[in-house]
């Protein structure tokens, strides 16, 4: 009995120091914020770009080929006013030629990049008809600036004329995604074969 009360005494010693050395256990917080709207994002044309076929013939060897700007419209439509984001994911991101600033268009042979799509965010009007400015963000909502460059994995939302330093809160948004494609020069690129252009990206809404 006696060498059981010696160990649960040094036991309780031990615990009573342990504040003197690193602690032995870690808070595990899990925060959120449930909001009583809800945004519903949908694009024109069922969100497809089709260019169609190309002729390798009529792309440069030697330099990037734009082979169309398109224009698709973005709604956002949402049950009451509320601040929000939108962020886009490229889905081939692993194909990019520049992964800040344009989105993949997928593989030749499983190794060369086929080219790339960037988006531009333009137009804004939150309802009844109210201009907006696109505003963007690189640290998920904590900071904003002025930009019209939806660039892959950037927060674009929309501020007032006069403040672009925080988004506004708005029921429905619509705006232009002015979509620019482009294929790499084929000096570097086996297109001996038909080439599918295969770019994705998916658009989230975020609640801020």
């Amino acid at each position: 009995m006696k060498t059981r009360l010696t160990t649960l005494a040094a036991s309780v010693l031990l615990l009573n120091s342990a504040t003197t050395f690193a602690a032995s256990s870690v808070d595990l917080a899990v925060k959120g914020l449930i909001v009583p709207s809800a945004c519903t994002p949908s694009l024109s044309a069922g969100g497809v770009i089709d260019h169609g076929k190309i002729s390798a013939k009529d792309l440069k060897p030697d330099n990037p080929t734009s082979i169309g700007n398109h224009t698709l419209v973005l709604d956002v439509n949402c049950d009451a006013p509320i601040q929000f984001a939108l962020h886009s994911i490229d889905n081939r991101a692993s194909s990019s030629v520049s992964t800040s600033s344009s989105y993949g268009l997928g593989f030749i042979n499983d190794t060369q990049k086929l080219g790339g799509y960037q988006i531009g965010f333009a137009n804004p009007l939150a309802e009844d008809g109210v201009v907006v400015q696109p505003i963007a963000s690189l640290d998920q909502g904590n900071t904003w600036y002025k930009e019209n460059s939806w660039d892959p994995n950037l927060y674009m939302a929309v501020a007032a004329m006069d403040d672009d330093s925080q988004p506004l809160a708005v029921k429905d948004l619509r705006v232009d995604l002015q979509v620019n494609t482009f294929i790499m020069g084929t000096a570097g690129l086996d297109l001996s074969n038909e080439v599918t252009i295969d770019g994705s990206a998916t658009l989230e809404v975020k609640y801020l």
